[in-house]
């Protein structure tokens, strides 16, 4: 008979009170002295045992090797499983051996302690790292592959990338050739929270140089000639190793000549001679120069060569306001644009020549003390504007083309050299030209006259509507003050409409308040109607009628008509009703004097 039945009997029997019964002890199936046995076994157990949390990295002991796993016991109740795949670094792992590891998870499913090697040792290795990096100690690492922009380098079993610029001094082509080495590091940088490393095997190099470079800086003073190494060739200039301090040639300090690439000059690993022109106070910063140990080519150029002399050279440089000529190695001067053609219109230099053609120049100005010559092609032709009054005397007709506009008018080119200014309002007679474009185009042909020729200016003014007569000398006398003609409103707004008469030159205005027609309604766009000329502008081209004027000028003059047939007839009566008055008094006179 079990335990709890009999408690219960023991119960029943002894008639115990409900609320004085051993509940635990029935329900648990153990007496009171059986629980506390049980309570301190438990208790010693437990203080056998160390605290475990998850993710404590603790040392155990291989106590057992299966083909796949590795049982170690780290004074827990139970031992925890490892995969064999994390010792893979460690093939000679045996039982007894400690090793390292973290409390992945206390108990899986099936009751078993989870542990982790590898995970333990990534964490160590992160202290370690961390460690490295503040103290700048150097660390071995193995370089296991290529990645983009450089290599992932194992640390301490973490993953470390090495950019390809921190490789070596000097740029590295072939990145392949680290792949598998074990190489010195320095750890240059980390990111904790993306546990990213980057390390760096430039900065050991560096570090090894650097002394060697304070030496030879301090020997370093201007004007001294050194001999160096092309080191590396950019677009700009060329930097030469002096024996680990790097000096910068610039492209200008090459040749006295002009250079348009470095590589033109020098190439990679050559020796060559320099000279050190400057540097900074740290003497970090060296400039250094070739061509300064060359004489200077404007020391070889002849004495002879004077203002006026006629030249010969090649095109080095063009530019839109002009081109650099070599007339003699490393002697260059500039035919400005202005100075290539006698045209006067803006053109760029090389609508005339291009870089690499020979030229024929005089020689414009020659300054020996700045090194300084400018030259001219235009001088060796023939100046247009000689005999100018005998080609284009005033009133002549030509044909011109219009080269470009500008707000007040059109510049007509006669002949290379010669060119023509037409005001817009010299365009037309009866067009309302707002800008010239709206009458021709560039590179139109134009009928011109010469208006005005300024020999001192070099300035023409020539006119295209002087080729016809005026029409607004007839249109003076057809539209005169007071005519009436048909018209058409072409345009209606709130101030007016424009007016089209049968003359398609001319256009009248007709104000809003003389649109009124005899009916109280206003003309509309598009009505045909009579309108009376009010103002007539020939200057100005101003034409003002009015359609309203027509009808109240026929009320006003029928008024005028009746007022007059109205005074008439008063005054036929006033004559015969004195008349009648006279005969009436004669009567009476003639009876008063019978009387008598």
């Amino acid at each position: 008979m079990s335990k709890e039945t009999n408690s219960a009997e023991v119960l029943l029997n002894q008639n115990v009170a409900p609320e004085q019964f051993d509940w635990d002890s029935f329900e648990s199936g153990l007496d009171a002295d059986a629980r506390k046995e049980k309570s301190d076994l438990e208790e010693i157990y437990n203080g056998s045992l160390s605290s475990l949390n998850d993710n404590d990295v603790i040392t155990g002991k291989v106590v057992r090797l299966t083909d796949k796993e590795a049982i170690v016991d780290i004074d827990f109740k139970s031992e925890g499983v490892i995969s064999l795949n994390e010792f893979r670094y460690n093939p000679g792992l045996k039982v007894g051996d400690d090793v390292e590891v973290m409390v992945d998870r206390r108990e899986d499913k099936t009751g078993q302690l989870q542990l982790s090697h590898r995970k333990a040792r990534t964490l160590k290795a992160w202290d370690r790292v961390n460690e490295l990096h503040e103290t700048g100690e150097i660390v071995n690492g193995f370089v296991k592959s290529r990645t983009k922009g450089g290599m992932i380098v194992d640390v301490h079993g973490i993953e470390a990338f090495l950019p390809g610029s921190q490789i070596d001094v000097k740029p590295i082509k072939d990145y392949d050739q680290f792949v598998g080495k074990t190489m010195e590091f320095k750890v240059v940088k980390i990111n904790p929270e993306f546990k990213n490393v980057v390390v760096s095997h430039k900065a050991l190099i560096e570090a090894d140089i650097e002394g060697q470079k304070k030496e030879i800086i301090a020997q370093l003073e201007k004007g001294q000639v050194l001999e160096g190494t092309v080191k590396n060739i950019t677009s700009y200039g060329v930097f030469i190793d002096l024996g680990g301090v790097d000096g910068l040639i610039h492209i200008t300090d090459l040749s006295w000549s002009r250079v348009n690439h470095p590589s033109e000059i020098l190439e990679d690993g050559q020796t060559v001679k320099v000279v050190i022109l400057d540097f900074d106070d740290e003497k970090t910063r060296i400039q250094l120069g070739m061509k300064q140990l060359e004489a200077h080519p404007w020391d070889a150029l002849s004495a002879d060569m004077k203002v006026g002399d006629k030249v010969k050279g090649k095109v080095v440089v063009l530019a839109d306001y002009g081109a650099f000529v070599e007339i003699a190695p490393g002697v260059e001067g500039l035919i400005h644009v202005s100075e290539m053609s006698w045209s006067t219109h803006l053109r760029s230099a090389g609508d005339f020549v291009k870089v690499g053609d020979e030229v024929e120049a005089e020689v414009l100005t020659l300054d020996r003390e700045d090194r300084k010559i400018s030259l001219g092609m235009k001088q060796l032709s023939k100046d247009p504007w000689e005999n100018i009054e005998a080609k284009y005397p005033v009133s002549s007709q030509h044909v011109g083309t219009v080269r470009n506009f500008t707000n007040f008018g059109v510049f007509v080119e006669l002949e290379e050299g010669i060119d023509g200014l037409i005001y817009i309002s010299d365009l037309s007679w009866t067009k309302k030209i707002k800008h010239p474009s709206e009458f021709c185009a560039v590179g139109d042909k134009l009928d011109v006259v010469v208006l005005e020729l300024d020999i001192q200016a070099r300035r023409l003014s020539l006119g295209h509507k002087q080729l016809q007569e005026n029409p607004w000398d007839k249109f003076e006398t057809k539209y005169a003050e007071g005519t009436v003609h048909a018209g058409k409103a072409v345009e209606v707004h709130d101030k007016g409409a424009s007016v089209q008469f049968e003359d398609a030159e001319v256009e009248a205005f007709c104000p809003s308040r003389l649109l009124e027609k005899e009916d109280g309604s206003k003309i509309k766009k598009g009505e045909d109607a009579q309108f009376k000329v009010i103002e007539f502008n020939k200057e100005f081209k101003r034409v003002v009628v009015s359609h309203t004027g027509i009808f109240r000028d026929e009320e006003k003059k029928n008024v005028k008509e009746s007022s007059n047939r109205n005074v008439s007839s008063s005054s036929n009566n006033e004559e015969r009703s004195t008349l009648g008055d006279i005969d009436a008094l004669a009567e009476l006179k003639k009876k008063m004097e019978g009387g008598k």
